[in-house]
């Protein structure tokens, strides 16, 4: 049985960043004790339970002691791993990762790339993106990089058409063409499957879509597409722990054959492996 903790968004609202920074609390520091159990911040769907068929089947082989913490937030798991409150986190991309370094002065690197959560288009509505009407709403992650990824998915399926040269830092103002009139909903992350019954179509992260009972490979009207994708999911670290011999162990159980095939055999291609 694997033990996990759950840290909900209610730790980002009432104290954004600076709460995001004590969200593990007496936690303080244990993720980067080398003696002890390597913590890792990871999303509950897929990244933890992959940790957590890790723990479960290879760690203890392996002498890995692993401790799994659970983050339904984008912010929290890198500013517990930037002040030591964990020693890892597994939840996000390479573009994600270069914008929150950025914007927030902190120190995260990535380790080794694990999966890729193909990003889709859904609707409780319509059963192709062609019968979107004239003036239809979608929601859309409104944190700039799953945002501009949005507008892209919906540009490389002819649904709209961006600005040219127009980056990981996209928005709606960078849309050039929008035949159908759509109106852009931008919400949270975790709250895009939640507003299915709101809106007419939402773009939802693989993670949120697997967690709301959605399949990205039945269900999405449109999905990524996962050839020379950027946006592939990885282990991470604060700058100058990517030596530490629990995280080599843990990156190299990762990327293992068991891995591949537990990612293959429980996600069915809704979840792919990158390695």
């Amino acid at each position: 049985m694997r033990h996990t903790a759950k840290i909900t968004t209610a730790a980002l609202a009432a104290g954004a960043l600076t709460l995001g920074l004590t969200a593990c609390g007496s936690d303080k520091d244990s993720g980067s004790d080398a003696d002890g159990p390597l913590v890792v911040a990871a999303s509950p769907t897929p990244h933890a339970e992959i940790l957590g068929y890790v723990k479960d089947h290879l760690a203890k082989k392996a002498g890995l002691d692993l401790e799994v913490k659970e983050f339904t937030d984008y912010v929290t798991p890198n500013t517990a791993t930037e002040d030591g409150s964990v020693g890892a986190n597994y939840f996000q991309n390479q573009p994600y990762l270069d914008d929150f370094n950025k914007k927030n002065g902190t120190h995260i690197v990535p380790v080794v790339t694990v999966h890729l959560e193909p990003l889709g288009l859904y609707s409780h509505k319509v059963k192709n993106a062609d019968d979107l009407k004239s003036g239809a709403t979608v929601a859309v992650p409104n944190d700039s990089v799953n945002e501009a990824r949005a507008l892209k998915l919906l540009a490389a399926h002819k649904i709209i058409t961006l600005k040219d040269g127009v980056g990981n830092d996209a928005t709606p103002s960078d849309i050039a063409k929008n035949p159908k009139n759509l109106t852009f909903k931008e919400l949270e992350a975790a709250q895009t499957p939640r507003s299915l019954d709101d809106v007419d179509a939402a773009v939802v992260n693989g993670n949120y879509a697997i967690e709301a009972d959605l399949k990205p490979a039945k269900d999405a009207l449109v999905l990524e597409s996962a050839k020379n994708n950027p946006y592939g999911n990885f282990l991470a670290v604060k700058e100058g722990e990517q030596d530490d011999p629990r995280v080599k162990k843990l990156a190299r159980l990762l990327t293992s054959a068991e891995v591949k095939k537990f990612i293959q055999d429980r996600y069915d291609g809704s979840v792919i492996a990158s390695f």
